[in-house]
């Protein structure tokens, strides 16, 4: 008998590993009923990792987003799942104990079914109250193992930390090839030896695309027996983010697994929402290396979500590396160089810092000291010579075990530096904080939320809380905006009140105005005219005249009449309404050349 392939989107994903901020509220409640349509998917990874953070920094509650966004998929019993990191939670750095448990009671109550817990260093001792936690909030515990490729990250060593975290409690097992270069074969047998060990334990397949392993890898362990497989949707799939859903459905139903079908009419319009919600705004941060794979990450190992942030610090050295290299006589280096150089050092670094999997908070640390090393190497000096705060942390055991052996180099530098290694449970070192963010807001006449979920975010997310709560975050976010829009050369959106008038005689305007120029209206419904100078006795209620090759606008649309002025010195060659509707109150766009 055929058995069985469910499918969950990882829609939440799709964002972060293309863009600086997650859709709107709005957004999210138009497209949650869409993918209900599609009728393929059992689970949607709605929120977790850094959905809140962005939502703050968007300067919107992400408590709201949560609840409107996890409601209609509970509505028809398509589970739901959260992303978090172990220790850290939702953040890049240790939580405390008292926050992380308040975190799953508040998750569970908005509607968020399944927790996948992950810690980057695969440290079991990070994940025993995640499982705990989770159970007791009410929540199904989904324990993911950080996959990499390494000699130390063998089907033994990631069974042993599966047999620890069933034993806490957990009810599924994620493989999480957080970089995509998790091998199939080897993704397979591990598969084999979870399902043979614990037959009742689910397991669920994550695998993002970049360095290409992604599409055999899913079918290796569909056939050894992973019951969930993560997928996404156009316009986003592929690239660095994971496989679509159509090629997946089609390879495992080709393989005799039973798959549910897809609706395309509802696929179609998810990807034309999709792609609507992109050129809103969140298309002008997107980094374009994030849609393309590459066979370098093989090597480096490095998750293709960092892409866009290594190319911006990539980016941001070049000139000064550069400079160095005129300074000493050498030849300058071209970007792809630097990348290549940068792979290549990041191979060097990680096995001396102890094979961490490259996850955040990990990827960066080794991503960071690869970069120093590589600045001080061309400058001549040697490496190690800048390793940051939290690294260090990582180095000395702060964060948890490391899973291989730190080279006698880094040993001997911290040694030089008066360090100590921590080999304690690292929750420890983080005492409780609730109280005291709880007091503070009773102070602020701040309301702690339903569930106290307003007063979860503050203690998780205090920095971006406090942006959020003055609105200087939803003042940067337009400003950056703003200059993306203006270095894309965007069309220049004016918003204004509809002046309602009544329409006017347009036979007797062009009668008094002989060079009035038509232009083509995009609109069904629409006039729309230009003219160098308006008499006024052919529309009264117009106002004066206007200044000589100023060019002037008027839209006759169904309600009525609306000046439009250019932003700027030119010809206004087009007027639309917005995604190619009537005009609305407020909303014209005007191209200008």
């Amino acid at each position: 008998m055929a058995r069985e392939i469910k499918f969950s989107l990882l829609y939440r994903d799709m964002w972060q590993s293309s863009g600086k901020y997650v859709p709107m509220v709005h957004q999210l409640k138009q497209i949650a009923p869409v993918i209900i349509d599609m009728g393929c998917f059992d689970r949607v990874e709605t929120n977790g990792g850094a959905f809140e953070q962005v939502n703050l920094l968007f300067g919107e509650n992400p408590n709201k987003a949560v609840r409107e966004w996890t409601a209609p998929f509970n509505k028809v019993g398509i589970q739901t799942h959260m992303l978090e990191r172990g220790l850290n939670a939702l953040r890049m750095n240790p939580v405390p104990a008292d926050v992380r448990e308040l975190m799953y009671k508040v998750k569970a109550k908005q509607g968020t079914n399944i927790s996948r817990s992950f810690c980057g260093l695969n440290d079991p001792r990070n994940l025993e109250l995640s499982a705990k936690y989770a159970k007791k909030g009410g929540m199904i515990s989904q324990i993911a193992l950080s996959i990499t490729s390494s000699p130390v990250h063998t089907v033994e060593y990631y069974m042993s930390l599966v047999d620890k975290v069933v034993a806490f409690g957990a009810d599924e097992i994620c493989l999480k090839d957080m970089a995509g270069i998790g091998r199939p074969a080897f993704l397979g047998r591990l598969t084999k030896a979870i399902k043979d060990k614990y037959p009742h334990i689910v397991v669920e397949y994550h695998g993002h695309s970049g360095p290409g392993f992604s599409v055999a890898s899913m079918l290796e362990v569909a056939r050894a027996g992973a019951d969930y497989i993560d997928v996404a949707m156009e316009p986003i799939s592929w690239g660095m983010v994971h496989p679509d859903v159509i090629t997946i459905q089609a390879m495992l139903k080709d393989a005799g697994f039973l798959v549910k079908d897809i609706n395309m009419d509802a696929y179609m319009e998810a990807r034309s929402l999709t792609q609507s919600f992109m050129d809103d705004y969140l298309g002008y941060f997107m980094d374009p290396s994030n849609k393309v794979s590459t066979s370098l990450l093989v090597g480096c190992g490095l998750p293709g979500g960092m892409m866009g942030s290594m190319m911006a610090d990539l980016k941001g050295f070049h000139g000064a590396i550069n400079s160095s290299l005129r300074n000493q006589g050498k030849k300058e280096l071209k970007l792809d160089e630097l990348v290549v150089m940068l792979f290549q050092e990041v191979e060097y670094v990680w096995p001396k810092l102890g094979y961490p999997p490259l996850v955040t908070p990990f990827s960066q640390y080794v991503k960071n000291t690869a970069l120093m090393n590589l600045m001080h190497r061309l400058k001549g000096e040697p490496r190690w010579s800048t390793i940051d705060k939290d690294t260090w942390n990582m180095i000395l055991g702060k964060t948890g075990k490391l899973p291989g052996e730190l080279a006698p180099e880094i040993k001997q530098l911290a040694k030089e530096k008066g360090m100590e290694f921590y080999d304690g449970n690292p929750q420890d070192a983080f005492p409780n904080e609730l109280d005291r963010f709880r007091k503070e807001m009773k102070e602020n006449n701040w309301d702690l939320g339903e569930d106290e979920e307003e007063l979860f975010e503050f203690a998780m997310h205090e920095r971006q809380y406090r942006d959020y709560k003055s609105g200087v975050a939803k003042q940067r976010f337009t400003a950056e905006l703003e200059a993306a829009k203006a270095k894309a050369n965007a069309p220049i959106v004016i918003t204004r009140p509809v002046i309602e008038m009544p329409k006017v005689d347009v036979d007797k305007i062009i009668a008094a105005n002989p060079n009035a120029k038509p232009i083509q209206s995009t609109v069904k419904g629409q006039l729309i005219w230009q003219y160098d100078i308006i008499d006024k006795s052919s529309a009264p209620n117009i106002g004066e005249k206007v200044e000589a090759n100023k060019p002037m606008c008027f839209v006759q649309a169904f309600y009525g009449l609306e000046e439009i002025k250019p932003a700027f010195e030119g010809k206004i060659v087009a007027i639309c309404a917005k995604h190619g509707e009537t005009v609305q109150k407020g909303e014209i766009i005007a191209f200008v050349e």
